[in-house]
């Protein structure tokens, strides 16, 4: 097993627009280790979550590979696209999409359930990842009744108590203001500590680059040397 979770090799993706056909993406070659914060950052319009999308086998691209644990994903059919994500990846968007009726709680045991965890582990581990980011007080509110970055935390431990090996977060600090936004990337950075977990992460907000162990800029859907 190598020590990259996931590579590209040479990966295009464009969409048509009426007449116009958009390049969002071009020959792009990228790494992401093992056990890391990468962030993938860019202004608006840039590819980064046209990538994103692409690793997390959302989307497939026009040309080249996608390796994910040394296995190409590009061509497998919807349904093993699917079992992958349910079991092996987690994701976490900008808008929470949290259910309003359930509790922090029974949104994580949700999850779970859809990713077959087995009931009798639900609630137990629902408590525990709520816990770790920092909500144990808070495990029978509804969402109406969090704040935004209260309801980003309950979006992360949904996304992550099936035990996933890779968590995708599409600019999920875009609604918060830095200081909460710096709370968010916190929580990636223990789990990364804390449980081995890989995180791929998007942003155009320099204050949460810093944080990355790895940095990989696009521009007009191509990545960028770093300067």
């Amino acid at each position: 097993m190598s020590d990259f979770i996931i590579k590209t090799q040479g990966v295009c993706r464009s969409f048509t627009s009426g007449q116009t056909v958009v390049r969002a993406l071009h020959e792009v070659s990228i790494e992401v280790p093992r056990g890391k914060l990468t962030i993938l950052r860019g202004r608006s319009g840039s590819g980064k979550t046209t990538l994103m999308n692409l690793l997390g086998a959302l989307d497939k691209p026009d040309s080249g590979s996608i390796f994910y644990d040394d296995a190409d994903i590009a061509g497998l059919s919807a349904p093993d696209c699917d079992e992958l994500r349910r079991l092996q990846m987690g994701f976490v968007f900008q808008s929470v999409a949290l259910i309003g009726l359930m509790s922090a709680l029974e949104n994580v045991e949700f999850a779970m359930r859809v990713a077959g965890v087995p009931a009798g582990e639900r609630a137990a581990r629902a408590q525990e990842y709520l816990a770790f980011v920092g909500l144990q007080k808070r495990l029978h509110h509804r969402p109406s009744e969090l704040s935004g970055g209260e309801q980003q935390r309950v979006a992360i431990a949904r996304a992550i108590a099936h035990h996933p090996k890779l968590l995708f977060a599409d600019e999920p600090t875009a609604e918060l203001d830095t200081h909460m936004g710096l709370q968010i990337v916190k929580v990636f950075r223990d789990l990364v500590a804390h449980q081995g977990l890989t995180v791929i992460m998007t942003t155009h907000d320099p204050n949460m680059v810093e944080l990355a162990d790895v940095v990989y800029t696009l521009e007009d859907g191509e990545v960028v040397p770093q300067g």
